[in-house]
Order: C-alpha cells, then sequence, then structure tokens
C-alpha cells in the first residue's frame, strides 16, 4: 500500500510540473515620432478581438497533425498598447473623457506554418480596422498585411515570432504614415 501511495504521489507531481502547450511572444514596435503633430488632441481608445479563433498560429506538420498555438498576452491587449504608445507619440493625449474615440477591431491575425523534418513554410496574415467617431463624422478604414516565408528544417518559435511581430509593424508603420487617417484626425477631433 505504501509503494502504491508513494507512486501515485510521484505521478501526481509529475502532472503538476509538466510542460504546458507551447505560446507565442508577441511584441510589435510602434512608431515613435519625433515631432508630436497632434498638439495635445484627445481621443479615447478601445479595441476588439472579432477574430473567430483566440490562437495566433497554427502549425500542421502532416499526417493530419495540426497544432494551434496561443499568445502568451492577449493580442487585443498589445496591440491596444502598440497603438496608444504610437498615438502619444504624435502627441494625443489618449483619455476617457474626450469626445472622439478610436476603435481598434482586429479582423485576423494568423500565421499558418506547414513544416516537415527538412523544410518550411510560414503565412502571415494581419487585418486591423480602425474606427474613428467624433461629433462631426465617422472614418472606417482597414489595414492589412500579408508575409511568406520558407526556410530549411522545421519552423522554430522563434521564427513564428519574428514573422508576425515584423507584420504587426509594418502595418502600424502604414497606419501611422497614412495621409488620409492623420488629414481626418487633424480635422475631426
Amino acid at each position: 500500500m505504501k509503494k502504491l501511495f508513494v507512486a501515485a504521489t510521484v505521478l501526481a507531481l509529475t502532472a503538476c510540473t509538466a510542460p504546458s502547450e507551447p505560446q507565442l511572444t508577441i511584441a510589435p514596435t510602434p512608431v515613435v515620432s519625433t515631432q508630436a503633430n497632434a498638439q495635445g488632441k484627445s481621443l479615447s481608445l478601445e479595441s476588439r478581438d472579432l477574430r473567430t479563433a483566440q490562437f495566433i498560429a497554427v502549425v500542421d506538420s502532416g499526417r493530419q497533425n495540426v497544432q494551434p498555438l496561443h499568445a502568451t498576452q492577449n493580442l487585443r491587449v498589445t496591440l491596444e498598447q502598440a497603438l496608444s504608445r504610437q498615438l502619444r507619440s504624435q502627441g494625443y493625449v489618449i483619455t476617457q473623457d474626450s469626445q472622439g474615440t478610436m476603435r481598434l477591431d482586429i479582423l485576423e491575425a494568423m500565421i499558418n506554418v506547414k513544416h516537415s523534418m527538412m523544410s518550411h513554410e510560414l503565412n502571415s496574415k494581419l487585418q486591423l480596422q480602425l474606427v474613428i467617431e467624433s461629433p462631426t463624422g465617422k472614418f472606417v478604414k482597414r489595414y492589412s498585411g500579408k508575409s511568406e516565408r520558407n526556410g530549411a528544417m522545421s519552423a522554430s518559435m522563434g521564427d513564428m515570432e519574428e514573422a508576425m511581430n515584423s507584420l504587426i509593424t509594418a502595418v502600424l508603420k502604414d497606419i501611422h504614415s497614412d495621409p488620409e487617417l492623420n488629414n481626418y484626425m487633424q480635422e475631426n477631433l
């Protein structure tokens, strides 16, 4: 009986320390402006994750072996923080007491990975939508990006993280340099 108890205890402790599913660290680099052109215009910032699935990557190893991977932090929070930092560097004041609202909608964010022992293919997609509402009107625009990477051997977690982080950073640059968006915000906030 004592041996059975020891075996059950060891099994229970082993189950508690078993590694969890791997997760991707998503940490995009927002554009930090050197000049604040917004001159203290205020807006409130909200975000929604409208994706049907909450994982960030799907790894297909063949033979019907498909593994979904999640991000270490909530993707909606990560993107909202990056956009907030970018807007603040432009001179916008992010506050709840504003008549102007910017909403970030995450429509798609996915890395599809197909790999074998000898090669891998990463296809990343990102689609974001910005909705700006002010007393004078509404502005809606979608920003998207795609990237494809191929490499030798199987894809690593670092490969997947780099692919998505680079794609998000590129879309944030598009948002930052969009003259239509910047003009609307300057004139209506």
